[in-house]
C-alpha cells in the first residue's frame, strides 16, 4: 500500500485499506462448529440469556426510544417454538444469538406496536455487535425467502444446521447461503478527477461510483475492467497497479460481497451505455464540494462501500476539509 506512481503524486493510500466500512463491523464469533450440535443448540435455545434478534427482508425490529438507533432483542426463551430459528453466534460474554423470521412482521413474542427499519436505514448508527447480528440476520432471512424449493427435484426444503443450510429429504442434496461477487470502483483520471455516474433509475443529482457482479470464469479485476468500459466507455490502465483493491463488505439485499476497488484511467472519454448509466462526469474535488453543497449533487449514504470510496478520494487532499455534504 502506500502507493504513489506516475501523475497521481497527491493520493496517498491509508496502509489499513478502508477500516471503516461500516457494515463489515462485528463483535460477535459466528462459531460455526456449533451449528451442528444439536445438543449445544438445546441448552442455548433453553438459556433465558440467549437474544433472539427479529427479521423481515431488509427489516429489523428496532427499540423504541430516543438515542442511537438499537435492535430490539428477545429472550429465546419467550419463544414457544425455537425450531426456526437461525444462529447468528456467540458474543464476548458468552451469550448466543438467533434470528428469528417472523412472516408478517408478526409475532406472539413480539409487541404489536414494534417499530422496525431497513438495515440501509439504521446500519450507520448501529454499535459494532448490532451490526454484525443484523447483516447475518438479513442475509440468512433474504436466502431462507428465496430457496424454499429444492432446485434439483423441486421438493420442500427443511432446515438444517441451525438455519445455515436447507436440506433435501427426496435427494439428500444440502442448500447453503450464496454470496454473489460484485465489484465496485472509483476511477480517477491523470488530474486526479474522480469519474462518478448516475443508474438509469434514480432521479437527476444522484450519483455514484460504478458497480456490477463478476461474471462466470472471470476475476474481479476483469471484471472491474469490463463493467467500467461497458457502462462509461473509459478505460482503465493495462498495468497491475492501474487498479487497487481498498476492501470488502457484505451487502445483503439480497446475497452480495462488494469489493471495492481505486482505479486510474488510461482513456477518458466517456460514452454511457444509456441502458444502465445515464450519465458521468469528471469531477475535481473542488467541483465535487460546490455541488454538493449546492444540492445539484447529493451521494450514497455513508453505510454504503460506494461513500466510503469516494470520501477516501476526496479526503486524500485535506485543503479541501474532511467530508462531502449531503446524502441518498
Amino acid at each position: 500500500m502506500g502507493i504513489v506512481s506516475r501523475n497521481y503524486s497527491c493520493y496517498v493510500t491509508n496502509p489499513r485499506l478502508l477500516d471503516d466500512l461500516l457494515l463489515s463491523r462485528a463483535a460477535i464469533e459466528r462459531a460455526a462448529h456449533l451449528r451442528a450440535d444439536p445438543d449445544w443448540q438445546r441448552s442455548r435455545t433453553a438459556d433465558p440469556r440467549s437474544l433472539v434478534v427479529w427479521v423481515e427482508g431488509s427489516a429489523t425490529a428496532v427499540a423504541s426510544g430516543a438515542g442511537a438507533p438499537a435492535l430490539h432483542l428477545t429472550p429465546v426463551t419467550e419463544l414457544d417454538d425455537p425450531s426456526g430459528l437461525s444462529f447468528l453466534g456467540v458474543g464476548l460474554d458468552d451469550r448466543a444469538y438467533f434470528a428469528a423470521h417472523p412472516v408478517g412482521r408478526e409475532h406472539a413474542a413480539l409487541p404489536t406496536d414494534i417499530e422496525w427499519s431497513s438495515l440501509r436505514t439504521i446500519g450507520g448508527g448501529l454499535s459494532d455487535l448490532d451490526a454484525g447480528l443484523t447483516v447475518t440476520a438479513v442475509a440468512l432471512d433474504n436466502w431462507r425467502a428465496r430457496t424454499r424449493w429444492c432446485s434439483a427435484c423441486g421438493s420442500a426444503l427443511v432446515i438444517r444446521n441451525a438455519g445455515w443450510s436447507l436440506g433435501c429429504e427426496a435427494d439428500g442434496i444440502e442448500h447453503f447461503p450464496r454470496t454473489d461477487p460484485a465489484v465496485i470502483v472509483l476511477v480517477r483520471d491523470e488530474d486526479d478527477r474522480a469519474l462518478l455516474g448516475r443508474h438509469v433509475n434514480w432521479p437527476v443529482g444522484r450519483m455514484s461510483t460504478f458497480a456490477g457482479f463478476v461474471e462466470a470464469g472471470e476475476s474481479a479485476e476483469a471484471a472491474v475492467r469490463r463493467e467500467l468500459t461497458e457502462e462509461t466507455g473509459v478505460v482503465i490502465g493495462p498495468e497491475p497497479d492501474d487498479i487497487e483493491y481498498l476492501g470488502s463488505q457484505p451487502w445483503p439485499f439480497p446475497c452480495s460481497l462488494m469489493l471495492g476497488y481505486h482505479a486510474r484511467a488510461s482513456q477518458t472519454e466517456i460514452k454511457v451505455d444509456g441502458d444502465e448509466i445515464a450519465e458521468a462526469h469528471w469531477y475535481s474535488r473542488a467541483e465535487l464540494l460546490e455541488a454538493c453543497e449546492s444540492g445539484e449533487v447529493t451521494l450514497p449514504s455513508p453505510v454504503s462501500i460506494s461513500r466510503k470510496l469516494i470520501e477516501r478520494w476526496y479526503n486524500a487532499e485535506r485543503k479541501y476539509g474532511e467530508g462531502l455534504p449531503g446524502e441518498w
